[in-house]
Formats: C-alpha cells, sequence, structure tokens
C-alpha cells in the first residue's frame, strides 16, 4: 500500500466497533516501534500493550477520551524516570553481542554516551526521553494505518492514574503519551467520512536551496 495513502486514510478516530484487532497485527505494530529511530540507541522508554477491558475502563475513568475504554487495544507509551550508567552499559553489551564485537572496541561509545547523561538532571534525562517516546508515538501511527487499524494518539488522560494502575514508579518509568487501536465505526464517529484537512504543502514546508 503507497504510505501517502495510508496517510491520508488515517484519522484520530473519535469512536471504535467491538472489533478485535488480530495480534499479529498488533505485533507488527509493537514490531515498527521497536525498529523506529532512538537517540543514541538507548530507546528510554517502554510500551505496554493492554486489551484487558476491565483494566481499560479503570485506565480512562474521568478521561474525556472515551476511547481509552472502547478501542480494541490501548498502546501506553512509559518513559524512563532516569538514565543509569546500568542502562548505557547494557545497551553496549547488547550491541557488543549482537554485532559479534568485543565490547572494549565500544569502550569510547560507552564513555560518550554515559558522560552525556551523567552531565544533565534526571528531570532533563526524563524530558528527552518523553520525546524519544514521542518519537515511537510516530511510528507506530504510521505501521498502523499500514495495516489500516484505526487510532488515537492522546494526551486527554490522568497520568498518575495509568502510574499507579501500571505499577510504573516502581519500574523507574512514568507514562508519557498513549494510543488506543481499533476499527473506525462510520456510525458513530462525525469524522469516519470526512475528507483529511490539511495546510497545503508549500505553506507547511520551505525548500531551501
Amino acid at each position: 500500500m503507497d504510505l501517502i495513502q495510508d496517510l491520508n486514510w488515517r484519522y484520530a478516530a473519535k469512536a471504535y466497533t467491538d472489533e478485535t484487532v488480530s495480534e499479529e497485527k498488533i505485533d507488527f505494530i509493537l514490531n515498527a516501534i521497536n525498529l523506529t529511530a532512538s537517540s543514541c540507541g538507548l530507546q528510554p522508554y517502554r510500551v505496554f500493550s493492554i486489551s484487558n477491558k476491565a483494566l481499560q475502563a479503570k485506565l480512562g475513568a474521568g478521561s474525556f477520551n472515551g476511547q481509552i475504554a472502547q478501542a480494541s487495544h490501548l498502546l501506553v507509551f512509559a518513559a524512563f524516570n532516569r538514565v543509569t550508567t546500568t542502562d548505557v552499559t547494557n545497551m553496549v553489551d547488547h550491541i557488543a553481542n549482537e554485532r559479534g564485537v568485543p565490547k572494549e572496541s565500544l569502550d569510547g561509545l560507552f564513555t560518550a554516551i554515559d558522560g552525556f547523561f551523567k552531565s544533565r538532571t534526571d528531570e532533563e534525562n526524563a524530558l528527552w526521553a518523553d520525546k524519544q517516546a514521542y518519537i515511537a508515538l510516530g511510528t507506530a501511527l504510521i505501521a498502523a494505518a499500514n495495516m489500516r487499524v484505526d487510532s488515537t494518539p492522546m494526551e486527554g488522560f490522568d497520568p498518575k492514574q495509568f502510574d499507579r494502575l501500571l505499577n510504573l514508579p516502581e519500574k523507574g518509568l512514568h507514562t508519557s503519551v498513549i494510543l488506543s487501536l481499533g476499527y473506525r465505526d462510520e456510525n458513530l464517529d462525525y469524522l469516519a467520512n470526512a475528507k483529511k484537512v490539511r495546510i497545503p504543502l508549500d505553506q507547511m514546508a520551505t525548500k531551501i536551496k
């Protein structure tokens, strides 16, 4: 499927049917997220794929976004609270193992990355991790559209409620952004058949040659 057609097809779904997205499609989206761009290769976030309706209802309680409880699946992007030397060590060890190179050959990489994060506060690094999670969110949106799975990216939720229900603080994580997945209800969603509207490309993008 042509990527531009996929992106023209997608929109932020306002209502979903009760049709369940297959695990094969969910795995495709999760794999795409795992392969997305990541500064330093650290991937400073984790993704929780939730299809437990009781939990979704609790997570969505008090939110104006009914899609949280209604969707087939809910993806929660949870960013690191801190970036530690252990995180950098684990990444370098993994690279060495996957590429079949001596760990010592990556000493320069380790020193540069570890030194960079040590020079910043935990708050700065947590904010950086949030931004990395949003890059992953963008990839998830594209992957879902490619699978013709509807989605809704959302910030309208109680992050403390999510953190508590998912036990994120004890995992060193906090909720950054969420994405519901499912299939649009064309009878209930007023935008389901509306033309997608964006500003002209020449207003959005400037080519400097």
